[in-house]
C-alpha cells in the first residue's frame, strides 16, 4: 500500500515514540536505582545486574528479533514488542527482590530485542531521499533525546514523590499510544524474504550465550580480580563461543547475520562508533546518579533535573549538528570530531571531588559530551542503514541495536568494575580494615571510570577515522520509497 508523505510522517512519529519508551525506560531505571538498591538491599557490585540483564538479553537476542521482524512483518513485529515490553514492566513494577526484577528486566530486553529493530528498520525504509533521510533521523533523535531528558526529571520526581515502582508503569499508556500507530504501518505488513526459511536459532543461542560469559566475567571481577580463575574462563568462553558463531555464520545457507551485512568498510565503522558512544553515556548516567544523589546529597528529583542538559545538549547536537549536515558532508566529518568532542566531554568529569560545585564542575562536561554524542548517533545510525536491501532490513537495523546493547552491557560492566575496584582500593588505603561506603572513594573510582571512558571514546574516533570513507551524500530530487514498497 502506498503512502502519502503525510503518513511517512505520522508513522515516523508513532515508531518514534516506540524507542522513546525505550530510552525513558533506560533513564528513569538509571535515576531510580539508588532508590532501588535501598529498597531490594543489594549491594554495589550487583547493581549493574538490573541494567545487565536487560541490555544483555536485549543484545543478545537483537539479531534474532531483527530477522523475526523481517520473517513476521514489520508492523506484527513492532505490536508484539510493544505488549511484551509492557507486560515486562508490570512485572518489574511488582518485583520483591533482585532476582525477580532482574527476571522482569529480561522479559523487557527480550521485547526491545523484536521492537528495537522494526522501528529502526520502517524509518529506513520509508526515508530513501537524503535529505529527508536526514531530517527524518534528526527528528527520530530529537524525539528519543527528548524522551531521555524526560525520563530522567520524571522519573526522579516520580522515585521521590511516589516510589521507584511507579516510574515503571509510566511505560504502559506510552506503550498504548506507540500501539495506535499501527494504523499508519499497514503497509509495512509484508514479511521480507526470510519468511520461507527457517531461523537461525543455533546462531542467537551461540551469539547470547556468548555475550552472557563476557558480562559474567567483567561482573565478577568487580569481587574477585580480573585474574581470578573464574573470570578468566568466562572471559575465555565468551571469546570462544562468539568466534563459534562467526564460524557458524559463515558456513550455513540462511545465516542470522549475513556476512554480507558486515563487508562494508563504513558500515563497520557506524557500529564501532555506536558500540563507544553507547559504553560511555551509559556509564556515565550510571555515575552522575549516584555522585549527584551521594556524593552531592541531591534527591531523586533533583538528580533528574541536574541530568537533564546531558539529554538537552544530544538533541541540540542532532538536531543543530547532524541534522543540517548529514545530507552536505562525508558521513566522517560527522562521526570523528563528535568522538573526539565527547571524549573532551568526559575528560572534565574526571576532575569531580566530593566538593565540586554543580555548575563548574557537571555541567560543562554533561553539554559538551551531549554535542559530541548527538552528532555521533545520527550519522552512524544514518550512513549504517542506508544501503541495506530490503530483506536485509529488520537484520541489518538489529545489527546497529546489537552494537548499542553490547557497547552499553560491556561499557556498564567494565567501567562499574573499574569504579568499584578503584573505589575499594581507594577505602581501604584511606581505613585500613574498615568496611562501608566512602564518598570519596566512590566519587575517585568513578572518575578512574571516566578515565577509561575518555580512551574509549578517542580509540573508537582513531577507528572510525580509519574505516569509514563514503563520500557525502548525493542529493537527487524527492524521490522516496514508501513504507513497505518493494524496492
Amino acid at each position: 500500500m502506498t503512502t502519502t508523505p503525510d503518513r511517512r510522517w505520522l508513522a515516523l512519529s508513532f515508531v518514534s515514540v516506540a524507542q522513546l519508551m525505550l530510552v525513558f525506560d533506560m533513564m528513569t531505571m538509571n535515576i531510580s536505582l539508588p532508590s532501588v538498591q535501598a529498597a531490594l538491599g543489594f549491594s554495589d557490585a550487583d547493581r549493574q545486574w538490573v541494567i545487565s540483564a536487560f541490555v544483555l538479553t536485549s543484545g543478545g537476542l537483537l539479531l534474532l528479533g531483527g530477522r523475526l521482524a523481517d520473517h513476521l512483518g514489520l508492523t506484527r513485529a513492532y505490536l508484539l514488542g510493544l505488549g511484551g515490553f509492557a507486560v515486562g514492566s508490570i512485572a518489574s513494577s511488582l518485583a520483591p527482590n533482585l532476582a525477580a526484577l532482574a527476571a522482569a528486566r529480561v522479559v523487557q530486553g527480550a521485547s526491545e530485542a523484536l521492537l528495537a529493530p522494526a522501528v529502526l528498520s520502517l524509518i529506513s525504509v520509508t526515508f530513501t531521499a537524503p535529505r529527508e533521510r536526514g531530517k527524518a533521523f534528526a527528528l527520530f533523535g530529537a524525539i528519543v533525546g527528548g524522551g531521555g531528558a524526560v525520563g530522567l526529571v520524571l522519573g526522579g520526581v516520580l522515585t521521590g514523590e511516589l516510589g521507584w515502582q511507579v516510574t515503571r508503569l509510566v511505560n504502559l499508556p506510552i506503550a498504548l499510544l506507540a500501539a495506535a500507530g499501527a494504523w499508519y504501518l499497514r503497509g509495512a505488513t509484508r514479511p521480507g524474504a526470510t519468511r520461507r526459511g527457517r531461523l537461525d536459532v543455533a546462531g542467537a543461542l551461540l551469539g547470547t550465550t556468548g555475550l552472557a560469559a563476557l558480562v559474567a566475567g567483567c561482573n565478577g571481577a568487580a569481587g574477585e580480580g580480573w585474574g581470578s580463575g573464574r573470570v578468566i574462563g568466562l572471559l575465555a568462553a565468551g571469546v570462544a563461543l562468539l568466534a563459534a558463531f562467526a564460524v557458524w555464520e559463515a558456513r550455513i545457507a540462511r545465516p542470522l547475520l549475513p556476512p554480507r551485512i558486515l563487508a562494508d568498510r563504513n558500515r563497520l565503522g557506524c557500529y564501532l562508533a555506536m558500540a563507544a558512544a553507547t559504553a560511555g553515556i551509559s556509564g556515565v548516567y550510571l555515575f552522575l546518579s549516584y555522585y549527584l544523589q551521594v556524593a552531592l546529597g541531591y534527591s531523586a528529583g533533583t538528580a533528574g533535573l541536574a541530568l537533564l542538559p546531558m539529554s538537552a545538549a544530544v538533541v541540540l547536537g542532532s538536531q543543530l549538528i547532524a541534522g543540517q549536515l548529514l545530507h552536505r558532508v562525508a558521513p566522517r566529518a560527522l562521526i570523528v570530531p563528535g568522538l573526539l568532542v565527547a571524549a573532551a566531554g568526559m575528560s572534565l568529569l574526571t576532575a569531580l571531588t566530593p566538593t565540586s560545585a554543580y555548575l563548574t564542575g557537571v555541567l560543562p562536561g554533561q553539554v559538551v559530551l551531549g554535542l559530541g554524542l548527538g552528532a555521533v548517533y545520527t550519522a552512524a545510525m544514518s550512513t549504517a542503514t542506508v544501503s541495506l536491501a530490503r530483506a536485509d532490513a529488520g537484520v541489518g537495523a538489529a545489527v546497529v541495536h546489537v552494537m548499542q546493547g553490547v557497547g552499553r552491557a560491556l561499557g556498564i560492566a567494565v567501567l562499574n568494575t573499574v569504579a568499584a575496584a578503584a573505589a575499594t582500593a581507594s577505602h581501604s588505603s584511606a581505613h585500613p580494615g574498615a568496611t562501608g561506603r566512602d564518598i570519596a572513594g566512590l566519587v575517585y573510582g568513578n572518575t578512574v571510570a571516566a578515565g577509561w571512558a575518555v580512551g574509549i571514546f578517542t580509540a573508537a574516533a582513531v577507528g572510525t577515522a580509519l574505516l569509514i570513507n563514503a563520500k557525502a551524500p548525493n542529493r537527487p530530487a524527492t524521490e522516496t520509497t514508501p513504507v513497505g514498497a518493494r524496492r
